[in-house]
């Protein structure tokens, strides 16, 4: 299992924008396989939803906001589970929260420094 938390994390760490599909499906076929046998509250929906996200990469043209959505939603679940898991706790968190931050980021959005340059509102003098 340590081995799958530092691929995992790694390709975190790295972005996962430069993570390919394909490798990404191979570490999701791995967290299954790892999971199947987890007795877990919580552990079949994380399952269910790693199935989704392999099943958009292996797409074409992944549907990236549906890869979002299930990166954060499993995310939530692992950080959930962490304090289930009789062991691995701590690096379970970790991926967890690194997870739904990967779901919440939004790369194709840039950040608008023309209006951060001009916020609407003055600051009143003291």
């Amino acid at each position: 299992m340590a081995v799958k938390f530092a691929g995992t994390m790694n390709a975190i760490n790295r972005g996962l924008d430069e993570t390919k599909p394909a490798k990404g499906a191979d570490m999701i076929e791995d967290w299954e396989a790892a999971l199947a046998d987890t007795d877990v509250s919580g552990a079949k929906g994380i399952l269910r939803d790693l199935a989704s996200l392999r099943k958009q990469l292996e797409k074409d043209a992944p549907d990236t906001d549906r890869v979002h959505d299930l990166l954060h939603r499993l995310g939530t679940a692992t950080t959930k589970i962490a304090d289930r898991s009789d062991k691995s706790q701590d690096k379970l968190r970790a991926l967890g929260e690194a997870l739904t931050e990967a779901g919440e980021a939004t790369p194709d959005e840039e950040e608008d420094t023309v209006a951060a340059a001009a916020p609407k509102r003055a600051r009143k003098k003291a």
